[in-house]
C-alpha cells in the first residue's frame, strides 16, 4: 500500500513516534533512567530496531548485592563438598540410619547447617524435614522414604511469591542401584549441595520482598522423585513460583580432554513450555515467541544480573530443557507450569562423572573432591546469589499482559495486570527484533495498564516487565495475542 501522508501530517507522525499514549508519556518520567548510547552490532548480530526507546542495558550490583556476594565463602563451600563426599554413598537406597554413612547421616548434617543459619534470621528461615515414602518404582525397588531438606527465608511484602534454588544430595556410582559401594559424589552433586547451602547461609540475615526457598533434595539420580514432592507440595500451598534453578554439577570446569572455561556456566532453558497444552503451543508458534517461554526470559534476566565484575562469570545460555539422555530437577518444576532452569559447569569429565571410586594404571577415579574446582564453584554461587536476589527485591513477572491483534494497524497496543508490590514504580515495554535472542530497546511507560507504541507488532517482539522506586526490574513477561 501506497503512503499518502501529507505535510500537515508530518509533524504529528513525529510525535506520535516518540510515544502515543497520552496517559502513560505523562507518567514516564517516573520510571525513567538515564540510558548510554547505543553500540555498533558486531558482525552477525541483529541490528536493534529504529523507533522509540533506548538500548537494554544490563542491571549493575546495588551495594547491597555486591556485599552479598563479597561474603560467598571459597572456604565453606570445600568444606560442604568435603563433607558430603566423606559420608562415602550418599545413595537414595542407602542406610538411613547410619549415623556416618549414607543419605540418612547426610540428611541430618546438612539439616544441622542449615538450622544453625536459620537461628540468626531472626525467625525469618525456617527449616524442614520433608518427607514421604515413595512405593515401588523405577529404581525404586522397596517402599523408600526419600526427604528433602528445606530451608524457607519468607519475604517481608509479597511472601507467596516464591524463588526456589535446589541442589540434589543423593549420589550414585556406575550402578545406579548399587546402594553400597562408595559414591562420593563430589562434582554430582555435592557442588550443587554447597551453593545452595553457602547462599542460605549468607542470606538468612538479609531481608527480602518475596520469598527463597533453599532446598537440598533426594531421589534425583533415580527419577527427581524428592524435587516431584517438592514441586507438588508447594502447588498445593497455593504459592506463586515465578522462578526456580536446579544447580546440578557445578564442580569444574575442566572437561576429560583437558577443555577449560573457568569463567562460564550453562543455564538450560526450554522453549515451548511442558506444561502448555498442544492448542496453547499452536497459538504460540503460529505468532511468534517460540524462544519466549517464561522459562527462557528468566535464562535472560539470569545474564541480565549476574554478568558483571561481582560475578566473574558469563552465561551461557543453552535453548534446551537439558542435556540429551539427562535430566535435572528443574524438570520437576517445569511440568508444575512453572518457569525454571538448570545450572551445570561448560564441560563435563565423563572418565569421573558416575564412576566408581578405584585407581587403574596408577589413576584415581571416581566422582572425588579432588576433580573440583572450589574457585569455580564460588563463581557460581555467586551467580545464583546475584539472581535469586534481584528477583526477590525486584517486582514480580507482570500477569495477564497481552498484545491487542484485532485489528489492522502499523502500530502496538499492549494491556497487563497492575502488580500489587508498594514500591511499583511503573513499567518498561521491551522489543528486539524477531531475529535477535536478546531484548534490545526499552521504553519506560510510567504507573500505566495500557499503552500504544508505534511500531509495529508485525516486525519486533513486545515484553512488558515492571520496575520499582529502587530500579529494580523484574523478569520480562512476553504478550499473549488478546482483544
Amino acid at each position: 500500500m501506497g503512503s499518502h501522508e501529507t505535510a500537515d501530517d508530518r509533524p504529528r507522525r513525529s510525535t506520535r513516534r516518540t510515544f502515543l499514549t497520552a496517559s502513560a508519556a505523562a507518567t514516564a518520567a517516573t520510571v525513567a533512567a538515564p540510558f548510554a548510547a547505543a553500540t555498533p552490532a558486531a558482525a552477525g548480530e541483529a541490528v536493534a530496531p529504529p523507533g522509540p526507546g533506548h538500548p537494554v542495558l544490563p542491571q549493575p550490583p546495588g551495594r547491597e548485592l555486591s556485599a552479598l556476594l563479597r561474603e560467598v565463602d571459597r572456604d565453606r563451600i570445600e568444606a560442604t563438598v568435603r563433607r558430603l563426599a566423606a559420608f562415602g554413598t550418599r545413595h537414595t537406597l542407602s542406610s538411613q540410619d547410619d549415623p556416618v554413612r549414607g543419605i540418612g547421616a547426610a540428611r541430618d548434617w546438612i539439616h544441622q547447617q542449615l538450622s544453625g543459619y536459620a537461628a540468626a534470621s531472626d525467625g525469618r528461615m525456617t527449616v524442614e524435614l520433608q518427607s514421604y515414602v515413595q512405593q515401588p518404582a523405577s529404581r525404586i525397588p522397596t517402599p523408600t522414604r526419600i526427604t528433602n531438606v528445606v530451608a524457607t527465608l519468607r519475604g517481608d511484602v509479597t511472601p507467596n511469591r516464591v524463588y526456589v534454588i535446589t541442589g540434589h544430595y543423593d549420589s550414585r556410582c556406575t550402578d545406579v542401584m548399587d546402594a553400597v559401594s562408595d559414591a562420593p559424589g563430589a562434582d554430582d552433586d555435592a557442588s550443587g549441595v554447597a551453593v545452595v547451602m553457602e547462599l542460605a547461609r549468607v542470606m538468612a540475615t538479609r531481608r527480602t520482598e518475596a520469598t527463597i526457598v533453599f532446598a537440598a533434595v533426594a531421589g534425583e539420580e533415580q527419577n527427581l522423585y524428592g524435587s516431584t514432592y517438592l514441586a507438588k507440595q508447594l502447588k498445593a500451598a497455593g504459592v506463586d513460583c515465578q522462578g526456580m534453578f536446579s544447580n546440578d554439577i557445578v564442580g569444574s570446569s575442566t572437561a576429560d580432554d583437558g577443555t577449560r572455561d573457568p569463567r562460564v556456566v550453562r543455564l538450560f532453558a526450554e522453549g515451548v513450555p511442558t506444561a502448555e497444552t498442544p492448542a496453547e503451543a499452536s497459538t504460540r508458534q503460529s505468532v511468534g515467541g517460540e524462544n519466549d517461554s517464561p522459562s527462557r526470559q528468566l535464562a535472560r534476566f539470569v545474564s541480565d544480573v549476574a554478568e558483571n565484575g561481582a560475578t566473574g562469570m558469563q552465561v551461557r545460555v543453552v535453548y534446551r530443557r537439558d542435556r540429551y539422555l539427562r535430566g535435572s530437577d528443574h524438570i520437576s518444576f517445569l511440568r508444575e507450569g512453572w518457569p525454571a532452569g538448570r545450572f551445570t559447569e561448560p564441560n563435563e569429565d565423563f572418565a569421573h562423572q558416575h564412576q566408581d571410586v578405584r585407581v587403574v594404571d596408577g589413576v584415581q577415579y571416581g566422582d572425588l573432591p579432588e576433580f573440583c574446582d572450589f574457585d569455580y564453584i564460588t563463581r557460581v554461587a555467586r551467580v545464583n546469589g546475584a539472581t535469586l536476589w534481584s528477583l526477590a527485591q525486584a517486582p514480580g513477572t507482570p500477569k495477564g499482559v497481552t498484545i491487542v491483534t484485532t485489528n489492522l494497524t502499523n502500530d502496538t497496543t499492549l494491556r497487563w495486570q497492575r502488580g500489587a508490590e508498594p514500591d511499583l514504580a511503573g513499567y518498561e515495554v521491551v522489543w528486539r527484533e524477531t531475529t535477535a535472542a536478546e531484548w534490545q530497546k526499552v521504553l519506560p511507560v510510567g504507573d500505566v495498564t495500557e499503552v500504544t507504541v508505534d511500531l509495529s507488532k508485525d516486525n519486533v517482539f513486545f515484553g512488558v516487565r515492571a520496575v520499582d522506586r529502587d530500579g529494580h526490574r523484574s523478569p520480562v513477561a512476553f504478550p499473549k495475542p488478546g482483544s
